[in-house]
């Protein structure tokens, strides 16, 4: 019985901090600004910090601290070794915290530019950006960058935090100026908040208590406004959206799907659409551990179960069904490139949308954005932390709102396919009417027709290796033993493309990828018409001979690796096109200042240098015929 007082005031305490509201924001800004110091002056203020922690922060201050005697608040959030070592915030760092009036999750984001990637992904889960700003420094370029990324990432309220106004002998005059050059550069950003907040961050000046030092500022303190502030759940009042997580059938009896409900609202009754498919249904329950719901909400994870047995897998998205979302394989979207090796248009890359993953690949880069000016630059490629509008193109089609519509839907992460490593991020800006003009037509002629009228089977043989491997030789005499037997061949050859089909490209990383998409494309027709052709390309990258493959049916293409050492290669230079490479005067010439990435299971590799032409092309053609793709 001497326990119940104690039992109550702590279910009272639990009951308390259920009913708080949440805010989720981050601090962002260029480096040395002072966010992790910030935000080790919000904990030591508010009193949320244990004895061993404050004594591991003293002795720390006194090891790696940059304040002198005091206690150096960053180090609260510089976890990292490396961090404390170069006194840098380089991970996102999440803390939580809580007021008497509202419970947070902060984000410490990274000021370095080299890791904006990490600053994108601590904006994308927050309600709200205090975006720092050094008093003596005023507004840098990463202080811009990171502006415009916020606003592109759908954050409508931001705090604009005058740090270290005590190094400017609190002036009043200098504060004017950076909140009027910061407010014209976001003037067409539409955010419903802007608060600029003079402070010292190191000292505490208007971070929890008003500054006795700044007399002229009457507005509120940084912990006020956090406490205060109105961020409106946009999430409820949109359409209702559930990507599928994963199909539910734990026996022959039930069959619902589970997943977290992107936004809306939805009750047993109401009308939903598979919106991949267009099939539809009603919701028949709404499925919980704790049992059936009456209504769920955006940010439930639930299971759903409907009145029609419909298909539906991991990836689909249940909608309303009179306000679905868009379904295209083509978009416009904005992306935000996060890898240090450069975006190619027509390389294959992966597409994680909500819960689907498909290939995909960037049509074309409409145009990188300069995000001092907001200049609509030309751009062949896209570098690390560059922002661009592209188009894309997926493998299978997508349903999505645009991200200003529903950002839960709207966003997409891009994946490198051989590396698997996040190399970009983005949101979708509107769907490609010429996806839904564009459709399949049924042909009359089928490729297995056109190719038993051959006596052949239909396949592209991709020669790959260095320029002066022997390639082309190889091919030119195989064509001919095919022709000779009565074989419907064809023959496309690097260097005579290049005087045609491809004639506007040049020899760039880009160049070549684009080059590589287009012959690809174009022996797929070859292919689809019962051919068998042959394709010689040094095509230099994995990724796009990866892509040529996907393009073809099963078995439709074979890559064959002329294996030749770059010096005996560099010995037959009868163009004397290494002699030139070598000399600087031809670049990105493969094998000397462009990497050449050598098959990992080619199909047939020859030895080049070693065996004779003739030699190879009897190798393959006995290949050909040992695998009946020659009778």
């Amino acid at each position: 019985m001497t326990h119940q007082p104690e039992a109550s005031a702590f279910s009272e305490y639990l009951a308390a901090q259920e009913n708080k509201s949440l805010l989720r924001f981050l601090t962002c800004g260029s480096v040395d600004d002072g966010k992790s110091t910030l935000i080790g002056r919000l904990l030591y203020d508010t009193k949320l910090l244990f004895e061993d922690q404050l004594a591991t922060l003293s002795a720390d201050s006194r090891k790696h601290g940059t304040a002198g005697d005091d206690l150096d608040f960053a180090l609260l959030v510089d976890g990292l070794a490396a961090e404390r070592e170069q006194g840098i915030t380089i991970d996102v760092a999440y803390r939580f915290f809580s007021t008497d009036k509202r419970k947070f999750i902060v984000a410490d984001t990274p000021g370095h530019e080299q890791y904006t990637r990490n600053m994108a992904t601590g904006a994308s889960n927050s309600d709200l950006a205090v975006i720092l700003v050094d008093a003596r420094q005023g507004i840098l370029t990463q202080t811009r960058r990171h502006s415009y990324i916020v606003k592109l990432l759908g954050l409508r309220h931001v705090v604009l935090a005058v740090n270290k106004i005590d190094l400017v002998d609190f002036s009043q005059e200098r504060f004017n100026e950076i909140v009027k050059t910061y407010s014209e550069f976001v003037s067409d950003f539409g955010f419903e908040t802007l608060v600029p907040i003079p402070l010292s961050a190191r000292y505490g000046d208007n971070v929890i208590e008003p500054s006795a030092h700044t007399p002229w500022y009457d507005g509120p303190t940084l912990l006020e406004h956090l406490e205060t502030v109105q961020v409106a759940n946009d999430a409820l009042a949109r359409p209702f959206r559930m990507p599928v997580q994963w199909v539910n059938r734990p026996n022959l009896d039930f069959r619902g799907f589970s997943g977290t409900i992107a936004s809306g609202v939805v009750k047993p009754g109401d009308a939903v659409v598979i919106a991949g498919s267009g099939a539809t249904s009603r919701i028949k329950s709404i499925v919980t551990q704790d049992g059936d719901l009456n209504e769920a909400a955006a940010g439930e994870a639930v299971t759903l179960t409907l009145t029609d047995e419909i298909d539906a897998s991991r990836g689909d998205i249940i909608a309303a069904a009179g306000d679905r979302p868009e379904v295209s394989d083509q978009f416009a979207a904005h992306l935000i490139w996060m890898h240090d090796e450069a975006l190619l248009p027509g390389r294959p890359y992966l597409i994680k949308m909500g819960t689907r993953t498909v290939g995909a690949t960037i049509t074309e880069i409409k145009h990188k954005i300069d995000v001092n000016s907001f200049q609509r630059l030309a751009a062949k490629t896209l570098a690390l932390n560059e922002v661009a509008v592209v188009n894309l193109a997926t493998h299978e089609p997508l349903a999505f709102d645009p991200f200003e519509d529903n950002p839960q839907t709207g966003a997409f992460i891009v994946i490198d396919r051989m590396s698997n490593l996040t190399v970009g991020a983005g949101m979708v800006d509107f769907g490609l009417r010429r996806a839904t003009n564009v459709h399949w037509q049924a042909l009359n002629v089928s490729k297995e027709s056109r190719a038993t009228q051959k006596g052949q089977r239909p396949v592209v043989l991709w020669f790959t290796g260095l320029s002066g491997a022997g390639k082309s030789t190889v091919a030119n005499i195989l064509e001919k033993k095919l022709h000779t037997e009565g074989r419907h061949t064809y023959l496309l050859d690097g260097d005579n493309v290049r005087h045609g089909l491809n004639k506007d490209l040049g020899f760039t990383e880009a160049d070549r990828v684009e080059n590589i998409r287009r012959v690809a494309e174009v022996a797929k027709l070859f292919a689809d018409a019962g051919l068998i052709t042959l394709v010689s390309f040094i095509s230099p990258f994995r990724a796009e001979r990866r892509m040529a493959r996907e393009l073809m049916g099963e078995g439709e293409f074979v890559e064959i690796f002329v294996d030749t050492p770059l010096e005996v290669a560099e010995s037959r230079d009868a163009k004397g096109l290494y002699k030139r490479a070598r000399a600087g005067q031809i670049k990105n010439f493969t094998g000397i200042d462009s990497p050449y990435e050598a098959p990992e299971a080619a199909e047939i590799t020859l030895a080049g240098g070693v065996d004779a032409p003739e030699a190879m092309a009897d190798n393959i053609l006995g290949w050909l015929k040992d695998h009946d793709y020659v009778n």
